[in-house]
C-alpha cells in the first residue's frame, strides 16, 4: 500500500500520545488526540507544500494545526528552499505590530534547534507608499527554509498583509505533473514529520520548561532561535483552583507585548472561545503603567484573567517583539500566588468586570479571530 508508511507513522504518533508522561487523565487525552489530528492534518500539508523549485508559503501552524506553543497573536507562514538558488518574496505590508523574516538551516527535532543564517523584520525593507516590497534571498549555503511571522497586537484594528514567493529562474513555469513515486515519497515524508513533530516539541517543553522552578516565570532573555529583536519571559505553573497566579509587568513601550497560556501537550490553548492570551492593547493597564494578569481556573471577575480552561498544569510565556533595546529584570515579571477570594484586597487597582462586559470580550475575539486567520 502507497500509504503504509503514513499509517504506520499514525500507529506510532499514538503511542507518542497515550505514552507522554503527563497524561494522567481523559482530559489530557482527549486534548492528546485532539493534538494528534491537528498533526496529522500540518504533516500532510507539509509534506505536500514540500516544493523548493515552484515554492509558495505555507501556513506553518493555526488554530487546527498547532504545535510548539503557537502564538495567539501571530501568523505564521513558511517556505522550503535550495541553499543554490535565489528566490524572490514580494508582498504588501498590513497594519500588524510586527513582520518578520528568517532563515533556517533546517528543522526542529528532539535534540536540535535548528540554526539561523539571518533574521530581520521590515525596519530592514524599502516599502512603497502602497505598502508593496519586494526582497531577494539566496543562494546561500545550508538555506532550507524562509519563516515568515506577522504579528497582531490590537486584533480588531490590524489587517495582514500579502506575501508570495518564487524561485527567481522559474518564474512563470510550472512544476511536473504528480507521479506515484513521488506520491509515495511524500506520504513517507508525512509520516517522518508527524512523528518528529510530536516527539520535538515534547523534548523542547522538558529542555527549556520544567527544568524550571514551578509557578514562577524567568527574567526576559533573548528568544531561542535567533530572533535577535524578540525576547521572552517562560515558565510553567500548577494551580489548585482556588489559588491565582498573579502576573505583574511593566506596559512595554515596544510594538508587541503579549502573554498566552499553553497545555502539557506544549501547544496554545482555545484562543478563540477563552480569554488564554492577551496583548498589550488588550489588556487593562493599571494607572501606575503596570499590567496585573490573573491565572486562575475560577472567575476572578477582572478584566485581565486569563483561563486555565481546566488546565491544573501549563505553561506560560510572554512575549516582547520588534524591540529596539535590550530588555533587562526590571522590564519583566513578578509573580504571587494568592487566593482568589483574596484578589480585592491583593489587587491595588481592583475593577470588577460585569457578565455582560465579559461576554463582550469574548464575541470579539470570536469574532477578530476569524477575520485574520480565515479573512
Amino acid at each position: 500500500m502507497l500509504t503504509k508508511p503514513f499509517a504506520d507513522a499514525i500507529r506510532t504518533a499514538e503511542q507518542i500520545i497515550t505514552s507522554a508522561p503527563h497524561v494522567s487523565g481523559e482530559q489530557d487525552l482527549a486534548e492528546g488526540y485532539d493534538y494528534l489530528a491537528g498533526s496529522i492534518r500540518g504533516a500532510l500539508q507539509m509534506a505536500w507544500a514540500y516544493e523548493k523549485d515552484n515554492p509558495c508559503f505555507v501556513r506553518s501552524t493555526g488554530p487546527w494545526t498547532k504545535m510548539g506553543l503557537d502564538n495567539p497573536d501571530t501568523l505564521y507562514f513558511h517556505a522550503w528552499l535550495r541553499d543554490d538558488a535565489e528566490y524572490l518574496v514580494t508582498g504588501v505590508r498590513g497594519t500588524t505590530a510586527d513582520l518578520s523574516f528568517q532563515t533556517l538551516d533546517g528543522d526542529y527535532s528532539p535534540v536540535d534547534v535548528p540554526g539561523s543564517l539571518s533574521a530581520f523584520d521590515d525596519r530592514e525593507l524599502t516599502i512603497g507608499v502602497d505598502g508593496a516590497y519586494r526582497l531577494r534571498l539566496g543562494p546561500a549555503p545550508k538555506a532550507a527554509m524562509l519563516v515568515v511571522r506577522e504579528v497582531f497586537s490590537d486584533w480588531d484594528a490590524e489587517r495582514p498583509g500579502m506575501l508570495r514567493i518564487e524561485r527567481a529562474d522559474r518564474i512563470g513555469s510550472a512544476p511536473p505533473p504528480v507521479t506515484l513515486e513521488k506520491n509515495t515519497r511524500r506520504y513517507g515524508v508525512a509520516g517522518k514529520i508527524l512523528v518528529s513533530r510530536l516527539t520535538t516539541f515534547l523534548a523542547f517543553a522538558e529542555r527549556f520548561y520544567l527544568g524550571l522552578p514551578v509557578n514562577t516565570l524567568t527574567p526576559p532573555r533573548v528568544t531561542p532561535g535567533g530572533l535577535s529583536t524578540q525576547y521572552s519571559s517562560v515558565g510553567h505553573y500548577d494551580l489548585d483552583d482556588d489559588q491565582a497566579m498573579v502576573v505583574t509587568v511593566p506596559a512595554s513601550d515596544a510594538p508587541y507585548q503579549g502573554i498566552q497560556l499553553g497545555s502539557m501537550w506544549y501547544i496554545s490553548l482555545d484562543y478563540i472561545n477563552h480569554q488564554t492570551s492577551l496583548t498589550r492593547d488588550q489588556a487593562h493597564v493599571d494607572p501606575d503603567g503596570l499590567i496585573r494578569f490573573v491565572i486562575s481556573e475560577r472567575d476572578p471577575g477582572v478584566a485581565n484573567w486569563l483561563e486555565r480552561t481546566g488546565h491544573r498544569r501549563g505553561y506560560v510565556q510572554l512575549r516582547w517583539q520588534r524591540l529596539s533595546r535590550a530588555l533587562t529584570a526590571e522590564d519583566g515579571p513578578r509573580v504571587d500566588i494568592v487566593a482568589v477570594d483574596d484578589l480585592p484586597k491583593q489587587l491595588p487597582f481592583f475593577e470588577p468586570i460585569s457578565a455582560e462586559a465579559w461576554r463582550a470580550r469574548i464575541a470579539a475575539r470570536q469574532a477578530s479571530t476569524a477575520a485574520r486567520m480565515l479573512g
